[in-house]
């Protein structure tokens, strides 16, 4: 899809007003919704052209106002125009990048603790504080579905939902194992460690995505909830694991209010995971074809965090790199995720 294609995206919003215009449009209230989020996104677009269009004629303005009244004190205002402007260009260039079929959804993303213990869960309590500060920056809702207190800190397993346009297409970036070498505050010799986490990242399918499950090749199991809640959650046992047993996938929910509700939202997390295992397919097909020699399997290590005895956080698939780790963890991850995609 072309995002920026004015006249393109109104003719879409022109067909998309048309099919709301049917009497019978809201008799399917799950495509009703969708078609309706589907148009106020591309109204959101056009109006953000529309905007930066509109803004870069008034510096123009400026500009010449400025040289033809010979105001050197207009320059400061028009230099800081200039570069708002570009940062918010560039933003949009983003987007334009994300043309897979899902990028637009939302996001579930899993935490997951390596070996080292609470150093370990330390390091996933510290990614899920890094990836929360990111949504929030892009005005992403976040929902956590299942979470699992570490032993003594940190935590041992999160998996939360993002909910916001193109939640997908940016966190897809982040999918992989992150490393972390520090000097661990668990540790009274003070000696360095090296910690490992793994971060899963699919999006949400909603049931227009044709996806078909055998009932016979699930197992679906019931525990007591132990993560946050309240105390209805530690009352019941309402938690919900299913394993798909011809992928050995794995999904669990604990956090809704009910053992059905957990199962629902089980069962749409399963959906996202078969669906981005056949995109991962696909993208494998597609590297060999094309000759490529890297891996795009999850587990790969795709970054490092040294806080010790240096300051740098590097990108092994990009390379891009940073000494400014303050910033990094405290959700600025923009370099990195552009640098991905325009890799791909």
């Amino acid at each position: 899809m072309i995002h920026f294609d004015v006249p393109v995206l109104q003719v879409r919003i022109k067909e998309l007003e048309e099919e709301m215009a049917d009497p019978e449009f809201w008799n399917n209230l799950e495509r009703a919704q969708k078609v309706n989020q589907d148009v106020k996104n591309l109204q959101d677009r056009v109006k953000k052209y529309a905007c930066l269009s509109s803004r870069c004629e008034d510096i123009f303005a400026m500009m010449e106002l400025a040289e033809e009244e010979d105001e050197e004190s207009l320059i400061p205002e028009i230099c800081q125009e200039i570069k708002e402007l570009r940062t918010d260009v560039d933003e949009m260039q983003l987007a334009t990048l994300l043309t897979g079929q899902y990028d637009q959804n939302n996001a579930i993303l899993s935490l997951h603790a390596g070996a080292g213990g609470t150093e370990a869960q330390d390091w996933v309590s510290m990614l899920y504080r890094m990836y929360t500060r990111y949504c929030e920056k892009k005005g992403y809702q976040i929902k956590v579905l299942d979470y699992l207190d570490g032993d003594e800190a940190g935590i041992k397993s999160v998996t939360f939902m993002a909910n916001g346009e193109n939640a997908y297409g940016y966190l897809k970036a982040e999918k992989g194992v992150h490393r972390l070498v520090r000097i661990s505050p668990f540790d009274a010799s003070g000696r360095r460690h090296t910690s490992f986490a793994s971060l899963d990242v699919m999006p949400e399918i909603d049931d227009a995505i044709n996806i078909v499950i055998d009932p016979d090749d699930l197992r679906i199991d019931t525990y007591r909830s132990s993560g946050a809640g309240g105390q209805h959650v530690n009352k019941t046992d309402s938690a919900i694991r299913i394993t798909h047993l011809p992928t050995n996938i794995v999904v669990q929910c604990q956090n809704e209010r009910s053992q059905t509700q957990n199962k629902e939202t089980a069962m749409k997390m399963l959906k996202s995971k078969l669906v981005e295992l056949r995109e991962r397919e696909n993208m494998e097909k597609l590297s060999e074809i094309k000759g490529e020699l890297k891996k795009i399997e999850w587990g790969s290590q795709i970054r490092s965090y040294v806080f010790h005895p240096y300051s740098m956080i590097k990108d092994h698939r990009t390379n891009a790199e940073t000494s400014n780790t303050g910033h990094v963890m405290d959700g600025d991850l923009d370099m990195f995720i552009q640098s991905y995609l325009q890799k791909l």
